[in-house]
């Protein structure tokens, strides 16, 4: 994962949950001395005449008004950090156009606030924006749900399996690391007695821990148990024990399905994390032998 001037797409609502965001984004922006688009989103609101007609008054008036204060805000942005930066206004579904424009644009990375678990039976069914997004977008998607945050990260959590997907992380963790010139807590959970696992389990993290080592990146290794609690639940008492600013976690991805379906675990971390979270898709492919370089 390379962070030299790269693009970070930035959705913009009413919330003031993705002003958070963009201050987050805003701070690793300037790290990498990249670019920030912002993206205005203008939902349809039904009918069979959104379906045909798209300068509609109405739409038109709204998207004048929402790119006025989009160009606002990019002022702000830029002469906060000096960086180049623009904003662009799309209509439709929000998190099928937030990844689109990922696309159009070459985006490195996504930055998005998000208030945590879906409260309509519609989202519950089909998922939250944040976790529709996470499913869809090609590139790693940083979910923004606390109030408040460090100027930086410090904390960097990296919870690991015996996957071979999931040590791709490693390497996004040593890039961040080295931009904040933070502490990589690598993790793995394990059942309490599971004599037969836990070998493995120590000899990965110690591996991910030399390797990081190895590259001027502090770095230390937990094996936890959950303590009936849920994965999820067990990652995010990790993260608060030991004030995390971000935990990283790998999507699981679906062989028989077109697109990413997010296992369980990894929508309660998302939607319950007072940290940012970055969600990474799997690259390798499945037959593909793993092996850290």
């Amino acid at each position: 994962m390379d962070l030299t001037c790269y693009t970070i797409l930035v959705p913009i609502g009413l919330s003031e949950q993705s002003k958070i965001a963009l201050e987050q984004a805003e701070r690793l922006a300037v790290l990498t001395k990249g670019e920030i688009v912002l993206l205005g989103c203008i939902e349809n609101s039904g009918g069979l005449k959104n379906l045909f007609i798209e300068d509609d008054e109405d739409y038109v008036n709204d998207k004048l008004e929402l790119q006025s204060r989009l160009d606002l805000l990019v002022s702000e942005v830029s002469s906060r950090t000096g960086l180049k930066s623009n904003a662009m206004v799309t209509r439709g579904k929000a998190c099928n156009k937030i990844v689109e424009v990922a696309n159009l644009v070459s985006a490195n990375l996504i930055v998005m606030g998000t208030n945590g678990a879906p409260l309509s039976l519609y989202e519950k069914i089909i998922g939250s924006k944040a976790i529709q997004v996470v499913s869809k977008s090609s590139c790693p998607v940083i979910t923004v749900k606390g109030k408040k945050h460090f100027n930086g990260c410090r904390t960097i959590i990296l919870p690991l399996d015996l996957e071979k997907e999931t040590k791709q992380k490693v390497k996004h963790a040593l890039t961040l690391a080295c931009l904040w010139r933070a502490t990589v807590k690598v993790v793995s959970v394990i059942e309490s007695g599971d004599f037969r696992v836990e070998p493995r389990l120590r000899a990965s993290l110690i591996q991910v821990q030399n390797y990081l080592l190895g590259r001027g990146v502090k770095s230390t290794i937990d094996l936890i148990n959950f303590n009936g609690r849920s994965l999820a639940k067990t990652i995010l008492d990790f993260s608060i024990l030991h004030q995390a600013d971000l935990i990283m976690i790998m999507t699981q991805q679906e062989n028989n399905f077109t697109q990413y379906m997010i296992g369980s675990a990894a929508q309660s971390i998302i939607h319950n994390s007072t940290v940012p979270v970055m969600s990474i898709h799997p690259e390798v492919k499945i037959r593909e032998v793993y092996s850290l370089p």
